[in-house]
C-alpha cells in the first residue's frame, strides 16, 4: 500500500518525521504538542496546551480532506496524571459518539502537558 505524506498549511518540525502519512483510507498523524506553525513549543496551562494540540491535528486532517469526526484512535499523553480529570472534562469537546478507541498514558513528555496522535479513516477520493 503505497504512503504519502500530508501537506500543506500544516505545523511542521524539526524532528525527522511526517506530522501526518495517508495509507490507503487512513491517516496517520504524527504526535501533536502545544507547538507554533515552526514547531516551537507554546507553554500554557493544561487546557491551552490540549486546545493547541488539538487544534494542530484539526489542520493536519483538514490538509487531508478528514475531520476529528473521521478519527478511529486517539493516543494522549499527559504531562502528569494530575492532569486526567480535566483531560476527561475537556475530551467530549473534541470527540462525540461514538467515541474513538482511546489509550491515555502519563510522563515522559517533558515539560509538555499534553501531547495527542491519532489514526483517522477517510476514503480518498482518487
Amino acid at each position: 500500500m503505497p504512503r504519502t505524506p500530508v501537506t500543506g498549511n500544516i505545523p511542521v518540525s524539526h524532528l525527522p518525521f511526517s506530522p501526518a502519512v495517508r495509507a490507503g483510507d487512513f491517516i496517520f498523524v504524527s504526535g501533536q504538542a502545544s507547538v507554533d506553525d515552526a514547531g516551537a513549543y507554546v507553554a500554557d496551562d493544561f487546557a491551552g496546551e490540549m486546545a493547541r494540540s488539538m487544534a494542530n491535528v484539526e489542520r493536519i486532517l483538514g490538509a487531508a480532506g478528514a475531520t476529528l469526526d473521521d478519527v478511529v484512535q486517539v493516543r494522549s499523553y499527559l504531562g502528569d496524571m494530575a492532569f486526567r480529570d480535566e483531560y476527561n472534562e475537556l475530551y467530549p469537546d473534541y470527540f462525540k459518539e461514538p467515541l474513538p478507541a482511546r489509550t491515555t498514558t502519563s510522563g515522559g513528555i517533558g515539560s509538555l502537558k499534553y501531547e495527542v496522535d491519532v489514526v483517522a479513516y477517510r476514503p480518498s477520493s482518487s
